[in-house]
């Protein structure tokens, strides 16, 4: 069932969370582009002029990882300001009541946890942007270090173990994460209601995570602006904005 209208499709949402046992939101770009957070594949999207560099030539070149690091801070620059959105709140508050077990993301911006969400129910399956680690001892390292020596130096950061410091994002062609790969799965096939927000439904092995809530029985809620290839096994499909249509799980 498609649904644009936006008093309709609260309607037919609200008995699906107020019902379920076990919620789990899994949410893409989408969710952050209102905002200020650029998606990744839309027309002009300043991504296209940044792309992030590929693991194994941030491995093998050291001009390679002062360009990652260049084009890292330039992004940054363009939604430094961005604060959690409604589609955030809502789910924020869901959380809170109990209503909503986990949020799966594939977003890499961290507003979900500066809406409120506690760490530990947020799975992050393509990490987090908001702070560095060593690639070799895993040492977390803030940012704003991090600038500083950048611009000072030109330099890519070293560790003081030796090895390198990188964006504590996971790059084209690193290997996905496998303690949150592990954590979603198993939220998915313990979900009732698995509600996707934000995400085009392309990029896998994510995307593979609607399907198999689906087939484990779940009902499916896709919320998204665009159709995606997944409408046609949703239970319900709200189709606009996501702050319209979450808007009242804000209270």
């Amino acid at each position: 069932m498609i649904i644009a209208a936006i008093d309709e499709g609260r309607a037919k949402l609200q008995p699906l969370i107020d019902s379920a046992r076990h919620g789990v939101a899994f949410t893409g770009a989408g969710i952050s582009t209102e905002c200020g957070v650029p998606d990744f594949r839309s027309p002009g999207s300043p991504w296209l002029k940044n792309p992030p560099i590929e693991f194994s030539d941030f491995l093998r070149d050291p001009l390679m990882r002062e360009e990652a690091w260049r084009r890292k801070f330039v992004m940054d620059d363009l939604y430094a300001h961005a604060k959690p959105g409604r589609g955030h709140r809502a789910l924020q508050r869901l959380i809170a009541s109990g209503r909503m077990n986990a949020i799966i993301t594939q977003n890499i911006d961290g507003l979900h946890q500066a809406s409120g969400v506690p760490d530990e129910r947020v799975v992050e399956l393509h990490g987090n942007g908001t702070y560095a680690r060593c690639l070799g001892c895993g040492r977390r390292y803030e940012l704003a270090e991090i600038r500083r020596d950048f611009e000072m130096t030109g330099a890519a950061p070293e560790c003081t173990c030796g090895d390198h410091i990188k964006s504590a994002t996971i790059s084209f062609g690193q290997s996905m994460p496998e303690m949150a790969m592990q954590r979603a799965e198993e939220e998915t096939l313990a979900c009732d209601l698995f509600m996707a927000i934000g995400s085009s439904l392309v990029v896998y092995p994510a995307a593979g995570f609607p399907l198999a809530a689906k087939r484990h029985g779940a009902s499916l809620v896709i919320v998204n602006r665009e159709q995606t290839p997944l409408d046609e096994f949703a239970d319900l499909v709200l189709r606009g904005d996501i702050g319209d249509f979450l808007e009242p799980f804000c209270a």
